[in-house]
């Protein structure tokens, strides 16, 4: 049997296939980690954006009152800013861990419903917001009409819905590369490789 030209054909046809099978698995899994890295730059610019809101609101509360207490609404934004940068870092660390996705994605629910409440929170002490953009044409020479002032929830809201939407949308690529690795990983006779070198499922947002 040893000598069987047929045996070393079937011997080398496995070993190709097992190889190529291997590779494909491993460009998988390298799409899930990079769509990751693209929904963690988005994610991180949203906790800029949280920052900026957080000393916005600090502002606001020492302009209107001397000794006024830090509001519950802000206060648990802030905390579940903090949670949700928290299980980013485990999560870039570990894109492929379960557990540690779905702790980032119960920070960016926690998150997502701690906004509303923190955003009329800081409408009720802010004051207009300068004026964005140029007036239109005044009746007389030189003259402009006075732009209307912009109220700071108007800004913030369309600041955190375009962050939001980008983020949806890293969200999909990173489930879709997640749904791709799985099924490989799933499929027979790929999940014996994915067995024997410990490619584990993994899990969407």
């Amino acid at each position: 049997m040893w000598s069987s030209p047929l045996f070393w054909i079937v011997i080398a046809i496995a070993l190709f296939w097992a190889l190529g099978a291997y590779n494909r698995l491993m460009r998988l899994r390298s799409a899930v980690v990079q769509s990751f890295g693209s929904f963690d730059a988005h994610m991180v610019r949203l906790l800029a954006l949280l920052g900026e809101f957080h000393a916005f609101c600090t502002v606001q509360r020492e302009a209107s009152a001397a000794a006024s207490p830090v509001d519950q609404e802000i206060a648990a934004l802030h905390g579940a800013a903090t949670q949700l940068s928290a299980s980013l870092a485990v999560a870039r660390a570990r894109p492929l861990r379960s557990d540690a996705m779905a702790a980032l994605a119960a920070a960016r629910d926690v998150l997502h419903a701690s906004w509303p409440g923190a955003l009329h929170k800081a409408q009720e002490t802010a004051t207009p917001a300068e004026a964005i953009g140029q007036a239109g044409e005044g009746k007389g020479e030189g003259e402009a009409t006075p732009a209307e002032p912009v109220p700071p929830g108007l800004l913030w809201t369309a600041r955190w819905s375009d962050h939001v939407q980008q983020n949806e949308q890293a969200i999909a690529v990173f489930n879709d590369a997640v749904v791709q690795y799985n099924a490989a990983i799933a499929q027979f006779p790929a999940n014996l490789l994915a067995w024997a070198f410990g490619f584990k499922t993994a899990r969407g947002l």
